[in-house]
């Protein structure tokens, strides 16, 4: 058995009109939110052998905001592949992996989060937490993953089960979806 976690970046800004995707920072509601989902992380996920994330800029600031909460850093595996990949490059990553650790945390994007988790995850009616994604894996978004495998190069599709799924808002309403009034 090993297990997955997946946590989006936080939210980022437009600021700069000019700047790449790559380059963009998180917004005030962005800090907030990764600082507080790193509380939750820290109080309530697993702990993790391996972290493996996207070096884009908002996602390193997740990182460095997240690990405030946790009261000290880690070491963290920065690999380009992973910013917006798809699900089908995030398994790969996966399959890759060196030392076979038990507990991987993933810090990415969007789509391809949110695929790798409809892609794990069988579509077949038994998870209420599968189908909350499907309406929305929100920045700042956590997700753990329990896979019924022995070695990360067994990942296949369906081979997952959706354990917690944990939002902002769920921590915080106010850091919900903005209403246009």
């Amino acid at each position: 058995m090993k297990t997955l976690g997946l946590f989006r970046h936080a939210k980022s800004g437009w600021a700069d009109p000019r700047a790449r995707d790559f380059d963009r920072p998180l917004n005030e509601r962005g800090e907030k939110g990764a600082l507080l989902m790193g509380r939750y992380i820290r109080d309530h996920g697993p702990r993790f052998d391996r972290v493996v994330a996207s070096p884009a800029i908002r996602v390193s600031e997740t990182i460095d905001i997240a690990s405030k909460a946790f009261g000290r850093s880690f070491p963290v595996e920065w690999d380009r592949r992973i910013y917006l990949a798809s699900s089908a490059t995030l398994i790969d990553l996966l399959h890759a992996l060196d030392g076979d650790p038990d507990t991987v945390l993933m810090v990415g994007h969007n789509p391809g989060l949110e695929d790798l988790i409809f892609d794990l995850v069988p579509d077949d009616g038994s998870s209420p937490l599968r189908d909350e994604v499907e309406v929305k894996f929100p920045t700042a978004a956590f997700a753990v993953l329990a896979l019924a495998v022995d070695r990360w190069s067994d990942v296949a599709a369906g081979c997952a089960k959706l354990v917690s799924l944990t939002r902002p808002r769920d921590l915080d309403p106010t850091l919900g979806p903005e209403l246009v009034g």
